[in-house]
């Protein structure tokens, strides 16, 4: 879902939003419940297939969002330097709201040297196998805080 609703906030000319899992199964398409709540959105999850995270994509990242603070320290164990790239999206959305930056990778600079700024729970629940409402409430925060960070990156890029 993140990476869904994150591609459809950024502009495609300027970013490039690709994902991969710290666990579960390798090229499976997404969860049924997780697609419907795509839908709602008015998204498709296509063709999704997941995999598995690797040093590559932690070292070509200038961005790195995760689920969850141990997934943070899921790819951190891949390359300790991403730190300073390395964020929950919930955690990076609500230092968009604080932090300051003229270009993108300023404020990606900046957010991780406040880091202490953001608040304590950062982490995105996981919906998989729970009711319909935990998924809608999961899919609402990835919405909302996918929303944060498209528009402030957005914002930064077209100055």
């Amino acid at each position: 879902m993140i990476e869904v609703l994150l591609r459809a906030e950024l502009d495609p000319k300027l970013f490039e939003v690709a994902s991969a899992g710290v666990q579960g199964w390798d090229r499976q398409p997404m969860d049924a419940m997780a697609a419907m709540e795509l839908m709602r959105f008015g998204h498709s999850p296509g063709k999704f297939r997941s995999h598995a995270i690797d040093s590559y994509l932690v070292d070509s990242a200038d961005l790195i969002l995760t689920a969850t603070k141990a997934h943070r320290s899921e790819v951190l164990a891949l390359n300790p330097r991403a730190l300073r790239r390395t964020f929950t999206l919930v955690e990076f959305a609500a230092l968009c709201e604080k932090v300051e930056g003229a270009y993108p990778t300023e404020l990606v600079a900046e957010a991780a040297r406040q880091r202490s700024l953001a608040p304590a729970d950062i982490d995105i629940g996981d919906p998989y196998r729970r009711s319909p409402e935990v998924h809608r409430k999961t899919a609402d925060q990835i919405a909302g805080a996918a929303h944060t960070v498209g528009s402030r990156l957005n914002t930064l890029a077209h100055i």
